[in-house]
C-alpha cells in the first residue's frame, strides 16, 4: 500500500492517520507544496491524505498550489482511490467539486462534540464513532456541502463538520488526527494564537484532556483505522 501525504503548513502532525497507516505497514510519499515543491500530476498511490494549513482555502494568491491540489484530490476521486481531506483539506475538497468556502464565519477550538447524520450513522468510517463524539477543532472557515455528497456529522457551530463524495472520498471539518499529544504540542508552538482564538484555554487544556481528550483519542484513531480500511 502506498499513500501520498499532502502537507499544507510547515508544522504538521499525521497523528492517528499516521498510526492507522503504519499499522498496516503503508508507504508514504510526503509532499510539500506550500515550500515550492511540486505536487505529483496524477493519482499514482492509493490514497490521498490532505492535512490542514493556516492558509485558507482560497488563498491562490498566497499559496498558488490550491487549485492544482483541489483538482488532484477530484482526479484520486474519479480513478475510485481513497482520499481524505482533514480541516484545511475538507475545504479545499468542497472547493474542488463546486462548493462555497465561507471564510471566518464559523470559529471551533478545542474539544467539541459532533452529532451523525443518519447518513453518518450508516457509513462505513462515521459508524466507528458514537451518534455523538468529543473530537478536536481548530478552524474559523466553512463550507457548503458540494453537490451529491453525502453529509455525515454536523455541530452547532459547523453545519458541515464531515461529508463523503463517491465510495471512499472523505472530508472532515474536525481534526480527528489530533491526538493528545499533538494539541500539546500545537499549544506548546502556538501559544500567542490559542490564546486570541480561546482566552484561557491553555490553562483549561488540562481538565479538557482528561475529561475529553481521552474519548477524543478513542474516537479518532477508530476513525482513521476505519477510512484506512478502504485502500484497496
Amino acid at each position: 500500500m502506498r499513500v501520498a501525504i499532502v502537507e499544507n503548513t510547515r508544522i504538521t502532525h499525521h497523528g492517528q492517520v499516521g498510526v492507522a497507516l503504519h499499522e498496516r505497514a503503508a508507504l508514504i510519499d510526503l509532499y510539500k507544496p506550500w515550500s515550492g515543491a511540486p505536487l505529483p500530476a496524477s493519482p499514482d498511490a492509493d490514497a490521498l491524505v490532505v492535512f490542514g494549513g493556516e492558509q485558507s482555502a482560497l488563498d491562490d494568491h498566497t499559496h498558488p498550489y490550491l487549485p492544482a491540489l483541489a483538482g488532484l484530490m477530484a482526479a484520486y476521486t474519479a480513478a475510485d482511490k481513497p482520499v481524505l481531506g482533514i480541516c484545511l483539506g475538507s475545504q479545499i475538497l468542497a472547493r474542488a467539486y463546486g462548493a462555497e468556502n465561507h471564510l471566518g464565519t464559523a470559529p471551533e477550538f478545542g474539544w467539541v462534540d459532533v452529532t451523525l447524520t443518519e447518513a453518518g450513522r450508516a457509513d462505513p468510517v462515521l459508524s466507528a464513532v458514537p451518534d455523538r463524539f468529543p473530537i478536536f477543532q481548530w478552524h474559523s472557515d466553512t463550507f457548503t456541502l458540494p453537490e451529491g455528497a453525502i453529509h455525515l456529522a454536523h455541530s452547532p457551530t459547523a453545519r458541515h463538520q464531515a461529508f463523503r463524495i463517491g465510495r471512499a472520498t472523505y472530508g472532515t471539518q474536525f481534526h480527528f488526527e489530533a491526538s493528545r499529544p499533538v494539541v500539546a504540542d500545537w499549544l506548546r508552538r502556538f501559544p500567542a494564537q490559542v490564546e486570541a482564538l480561546a482566552p484561557g484555554w491553555a490553562l483549561r487544556h488540562p481538565d479538557e484532556a482528561a475529561a475529553l481528550g481521552v474519548q477524543a483519542d478513542a474516537h479518532g484513531l477508530a476513525l482513521a483505522r476505519a477510512w484506512v480500511s478502504l485502500i484497496r
